[in-house]
């Protein structure tokens, strides 16, 4: 029934109703008629050819990119005054289906999903998964079906908790959406998700040579911001789906071809796991692989050395033997921050567009901060400054490492100067004074801030929709402060969050609907809910600037003419 094949996808969720009052009416002209009867591997090229141009495009949302003929060759035909607003979840079912409207081929989706673990729990974060109980398929039909209220009633159907599926499960009815595939540069390809369980979504538009993943995800204000699949990407269960997803092959059958190619009537069939060429378990199996149901007791192994899940994949993703070039690393590593950062300010001047610093704040936090609805769910960053702490701790960890390489001359660390420490410097303060965030103030002036500025106040940056611009950006200086407009209360709770900013750990399952009191008297720990005391340390121009110092003083008492025998 199927040829063995390797293909590729992802998945998202609506908001805002404004999405649809946007379209008008000729775009319910616009016709899907399916003229192929699957997804061959010429189209799956095109497909990933599709998302690498937005991935590489210069756009900040994916009605922006839909919108670029840079990133879009199909916008000649799309109906005017479309506009597609999206979500984390929302973003590859929307390309995906666009793309199969564009090129004619069948697309079918989960429309209900069930928790495992029985009536009750949040689909979205449920602890044992989800199962598919309801989809529907994109009628074959002679004339077509309109093509954009289809595309735009997804976000209304689907959610991050049809990522949350068995990755061993095999329903030939009730098949899930997408598949566990192969750790291979020729399965992960752009197109492919990446799923935190954790209640995001991204698609993955680059394998870079040397093994990183370049990924764009959208988020609750429809802004679109681009980075690299992290340790934020928590690898668990394969109960729980994570991390990477590709879109299980179909096939419409039982059709009949009109004499203009259209087909017409029939029935979509997945591929059986058994199918699929590339798919696998082997993220949740380890090398050498025990039972996926043991995933927590996994080993890795990459070139005779046992290495964490992160190293085995950037290994295994790599082109050839895994190599590190510090210097480029430190570069590329910073500018996808910078990247982040972009995105960031984007979100926050979107909440200040719709008034929300003006509003007087609720009595107590939502029940949990990342995950929610309603103006918080719209307007905060609490998930979003989350993963990019991780990335500064990441960018951290990395020279650290790269450090301790140098010292034992390893083979994999390629870098041909003297001072890796005092390069890497002066690289960090380069890159830092290209990458500059200005936001304006409450008194309408300009406040540029370099990325090394960032870096120093990261912890100090609100999540809080309701709090004044100076705060968002961390602001602590009273000059800076001056221009800040919120109230005592406002102030009040911008202090009882320090905690809650100091962990970047996101905590779906615990209750945080606390006051600013509750918040301020503690407990204090990962669990509680009102955040942790310390912040992981994460900067990385201290330590250089430490080492590069302990070098330089350890240079010194060799060539000390006295103190040398």
């Amino acid at each position: 029934m199927f040829k063995k094949a390797s293909f590729s996808v992802c998945l998202a969720i609506f908001l805002a109703p404004l999405l649809f009052m946007a379209a008008p009416a000729q775009a319910s002209d616009s016709r899907w008629i399916i003229t192929k009867d699957h997804w061959s591997e010429y189209d799956e090229k095109g497909y990933q050819d599709f998302i690498r141009r937005i991935g590489e495009a210069d756009c900040w949302s994916l009605d922006e990119c839909l919108k670029d003929p840079a990133a879009n060759p199909f916008i000649d035909s799309d109906p005017r005054g479309v506009k597609w607003l999206v979500d984390c979840a929302d973003t590859p079912y929307v390309l995906r289906a666009y793309y199969a409207w564009k090129n004619g081929l069948p697309f079918s989706y989960a429309t209900a999903m069930q928790s495992a673990d029985g009536p009750g729990t949040d689909i979205r974060y449920s602890p044992s998964g989800n199962v598919v109980v309801a989809r529907k398929d994109v009628p074959a039909t002679a004339n077509g079906v309109a093509a954009v209220p289809i595309i735009m009633s997804l976000p209304w159907t689907v959610s991050t908790a049809m990522y949350r599926h068995n990755a061993d499960s095999d329903d030939p009815v009730m098949f899930n959406d997408m598949y566990s595939p192969r750790l291979d540069r020729r399965s992960i390809v752009p197109g492919t998700i990446a799923y935190d369980v954790n209640g995001h979504a991204a698609i993955i538009w680059k394998v870079e040579s040397g093994g990183r993943l370049l990924i764009f995800s959208s988020h609750p204000d429809h802004t679109l911001s681009r980075s690299y699949v992290g340790k934020e990407f928590l690898r668990t269960s394969p109960a729980l789906g994570s991390i990477f997803q590709k879109w299980r092959p179909i096939r419409l059958e039982g059709y009949r071809k009109l004499p203009n190619g259209t087909l017409v009537g029939g029935k979509i069939v997945a591929a059986r796991n058994s199918e699929i060429e590339d798919y696998s378990l082997e993220q949740y199996t380890g090398n050498p692989p025990i039972s996926p149901y043991l995933w927590s007791q996994a080993k890795w192994e990459a070139d005779g050395a046992s290495v964490d899940f992160y190293k085995y994949l950037r290994s295994r993703m790599s082109v050839g033997e895994l190599e590190y070039h510090p210097l480029e690393e430190m570069k590329a590593v910073m500018q996808s921050l910078c990247q982040d950062l972009k995105s960031r300010k984007k979100a926050v001047e979107i909440s200040l567009e719709r008034n929300i610093n003006n509003m007087t704040p609720p009595d107590r936090l939502p029940g949990n901060i990342y995950g929610t609805d309603g103006v918080w769910e719209l307007y905060s960053t609490p998930s979003r400054d989350a993963r990019l702490k991780t990335g500064f701790k990441e960018l951290y960890d990395q020279t650290v490492e790269f450090v301790k390489l140098k010292l034992v001359n390893n083979p994999r660390l390629k870098y041909e100067g003297e001072h890796l420490e005092a390069d890497l410097l002066a690289l960090y303060k380069k890159q830092s004074a290209a990458c500059v965030i200005s936001y304006t103030n409450s008194n309408g002036k300009s406040v540029p801030l370099t990325f090394d500025d960032i870096l120093n106040r990261l912890f100090k940056l609100s999540f809080d929709p309701y709090q004044c611009v100076e705060r968002r950006w961390g602001a602590t200086d009273p000059a800076e402060l001056a221009s800040c407009r919120d109230d005592a209360n406002k102030q009040r709770w911008y202090e009882a969050q320090q905690n809650l900013r100091n962990q970047i750990d996101r905590t779906y399952d615990v209750d945080m609907g606390y006051t600013a009191d509750e918040l301020i008297r503690g407990p204090w720990g990962l669990y509680t809910g009102r955040g942790v005391v310390e912040p992981p340390v994460v900067n990385v121009r201290d330590y250089l600037e430490g080492a590069v110092q302990r070098r330089s003083a350890d240079a010194g008492v060799v060539a000390n003419p006295v103190a040398t025998p």
